[in-house]
């Protein structure tokens, strides 16, 4: 148990703070649950009035941090004491926290930006191979439509040589 006394300011009596590293259950004010130790002790030893510290109860993790922040902008623990200290504590760890969301969430886009992208260029290729078929299917219509010609045309041409042949056959 380390034991030290301040004052605080000549008005005002000593303060007296004792704390422990060892397991906080015995505060006496019944404030230990989900308190940090050393809150717990100086609200037990009067250096936070007993009405503030229904505030600490409200502060999540006081170590609470964010990885997704740069260290300077990490939630900085707030003066427990203070009312308006507290508050912008725990708007700031709010801020962190959708924060968090957003980026998570502009991932998540990105990475469906990534995706509907490469689509896209998968798209174009199959657009791009479509239209050559289409070419090639048009170059082999028109030579299929030459050669039915084609041959037709040698189709009566061969009927008249096998006819003129004929009447030369039968004139001999």
């Amino acid at each position: 148990m380390i034991t030290s006394t301040r004052r605080v300011s000549p008005d005002k009596s000593e303060v007296r703070i004792a704390f422990s590293l060892d397991d906080n259950s015995g505060c006496s004010l019944g404030v230990s649950s989900g308190l940090p130790q050393m809150v717990c002790m100086w609200a037990c030893a009067g250096a936070i009035p007993s009405g503030m510290v229904k505030y600490v109860k409200d502060v999540e993790d006081l170590s609470q941090t964010f990885p997704d922040l740069e260290q300077r902008l990490q939630p900085v623990p707030p003066c427990v004491s203070l009312r308006e200290s507290v508050q912008v504590y725990k708007e700031h760890c709010r801020m962190a926290r959708e924060f968090h969301q957003v980026k998570n969430e502009i991932a998540v886009l990105e990475d469906r930006k990534r995706k509907l992208l490469a689509e896209m260029v998968e798209d174009e290729k199959v657009a791009m191979e479509i239209a050559h078929l289409e070419e090639e299917f048009r170059r082999l219509t028109e030579e299929n439509r030459t050669l039915v010609t084609v041959h037709k045309e040698r189709a009566k041409q061969l009927e008249r040589l096998c006819v003129n042949n004929r009447t030369r056959q039968d004139s001999s």
